[in-house]
């Protein structure tokens, strides 16, 4: 698979000029949809969702200064004008989605550098919970440019009380700020702040089965990766 850059200009005065390349891979042994969500109004990627049938990737050129997030739909089915439903990660009933997906789900999140800005800032976030497996891979880069990702499957250590289940296996793993809707576990209120809002037994979980994945809201300093120069390989139920 050739993950080369495409360059789009000439560099000037230490601009970021070229587009960084994407790959999503489905390692998974089942079908997935992957959602893809653009902010600041960017160039959407993928039409916003498509199929992605097991043991398949798709490669999508972001342009300098994109920012955006990536994640796996579970269960799905559309007919032919895309309408449909999701058993997890859904955005609304539509393969080509206009907004996030629907907790608990897995999210690849990167802020691409423009201008004089040339880093990539990246991460994998079970923050707002967890469906499939994923990881984060860079490729032709300089600088840090760490593996991010969640290679344990946390559905099957998932506490009863954070379980979403479909018929009788348990699909996802809520946050506990889904569940429970507590400050604490939300950093709301009081707990607004990184000196307030701390480590939970539940966000702990989900840290010690993925190391270098977002575990709740303020676990910045070991789960946000840097690069610069990258393509970058999202792959959805990795191995290693």
């Amino acid at each position: 698979m050739n993950l080369s850059r495409i360059l789009i200009n000439t560099n000037i005065a230490g601009a970021r000029v070229s587009a960084t390349i994407v790959t999503l891979e489905n390692r998974c042994s089942y079908t997935i949809w992957p959602g893809t969500l653009s902010g600041s109004n960017g160039v959407v990627l993928g039409s916003g969702g498509f199929t992605l049938f097991p043991g398949t990737s798709a490669q999508f050129p972001a342009p300098p200064a994109w920012s955006g997030r990536f994640w796996a739909r579970t269960g799905c089915s559309f007919d032919a004008s895309g309408n449909g439903t999701c058993t997890t990660g859904d955005c609304g009933g539509k393969l080509h989605c206009t907004g996030g997906g629907v907790p608990p789900v897995t999210l690849a999140e990167f802020t691409i550098g423009g201008g004089t800005n040339t880093m990539d800032f990246y991460d994998v976030s079970l923050v707002d919970g967890y469906n499939v497996g994923m990881g984060i891979r860079t490729s032709g880069g300089t600088g840090d440019c760490k593996y991010a990702g969640c290679i344990t499957d946390v559905n099957r250590s998932c506490p009863r009380e954070l379980q979403v289940t479909s018929a009788g296996s348990v699909v996802a793993c809520k946050s506990a700020c889904a569940a429970f809707s507590r400050p604490e576990y939300c950093c709301t209120g009081d707990h607004s702040v990184p000196e307030t809002c701390l480590p939970t037994h539940y966000s702990q979980m989900f840290k010690e089965a993925c190391p270098t994945a977002y575990s709740y809201a303020y676990d910045d300093a070991s789960s946000t990766f840097t690069c610069t120069g990258a393509d970058y390989l999202i792959t959805f139920c990795p191995t290693a």
